[in-house]
């Protein structure tokens, strides 16, 4: 059984590889860099060409398992928070949309992501990033408009705090939209207690039904899934060699585990009263 605190550490560690390059930015289990697969994976998930235009090539690391943003219909002059904001891809996307009045805060556990996030930020007033974990955020109550985050809530062991801190730092009637790994059946328990599979966004997963429950024990209200993929399918087809790389590591094959793990994107609300 995996610790929680040994997990947390572990997820910054190969978090930390990922932002200094010495270690695959795909999300997968993969030791040496991906490269193009970078690309190939964001393209994949739903996010478009023009948008890694528009973004700085070090924030793309190939992290994410879907395209929040363009379902959180942001509008000039909001704050906006991204949670395990990383090298900034979705935060300077967010930027764009809010404008020179809005503000975008990205939230991150890990040191040598914070500082490539900085670095690439440079220039950018309305972007500013935090080190802090999602368990307890760094930000004010009821001080943002929207919150987002891309396949990073299934990697913290304690789901349940992040969506608390959510509905704490979401104003009256703000929203949510995530992407985020879910499963439809159980993983084989070889991929299950898997810290490798874990910290490649997996291992960590919960059932949907679990998940969900835990939105709304958090007093998040509306919620509605917006795209439902399988994500082993989206890996096999831009990044086949992390799917390799996960069957060696766990001895499960993607046969196995077809259809269960789910790219999920959803959205949810504060209540306005």
């Amino acid at each position: 059984m995996m610790e929680r605190e040994d997990v947390v550490e572990k997820v910054r560690e190969r978090y930390g590889k990922i932002a200094e390059g010495t270690v695959s930015g795909c999300c997968g289990p993969q030791t040496a860099g991906c490269g193009a697969t970078e690309s190939a994976v964001t393209l994949g998930i739903g996010y478009a060409s023009s948008d890694l235009a528009e973004v700085p090539a070090e924030a793309n690391l190939g992290l994410g398992c879907g395209a929040p943003l363009g379902f959180l219909g942001l509008q000039p002059g909001e704050t906006v928070l991204d949670l395990g904001s990383g090298a900034g891809l979705d935060a300077f996307l967010a930027a764009r949309e809010v404008g020179e009045q809005g503000r975008v805060i990205g939230v991150d556990m890990t040191p040598e992501m914070l500082e490539r996030a900085r670095r690439n930020a440079k220039g950018r007033a309305n972007v500013e990033f935090r080190e802090g974990r999602l368990e307890a955020l760094p930000v004010e109550a009821g001080s943002v408009d929207a919150v987002t985050s891309n396949c990073v809530i299934n990697l913290v062991p304690d789901k349940a705090a992040v969506f608390r801190e959510v509905q704490r730092v979401l104003r009256p009637g703000g929203r949510l939209v995530v992407s985020d790994i879910l499963l439809d059946g159980a993983l084989p328990q070889a991929l299950a207690g898997d810290l490798l599979a874990y910290v490649g966004c997996v291992a960590g997963a919960l059932p949907r039904a679990d998940y969900f429950a835990l939105v709304a024990a958090a007093g998040l209200t509306d919620v509605e899934v917006l795209r439902d993929i399988d994500y082993i399918a989206t890996l096999v087809a831009s990044a086949p060699d992390e799917v390799t790389a996960l069957e060696a590591s766990s001895g499960v094959s993607r046969d196995d585990v077809m259809g269960v793990v789910r790219s999920v994107t959803f959205r949810a609300r504060k209540p306005a009263s």
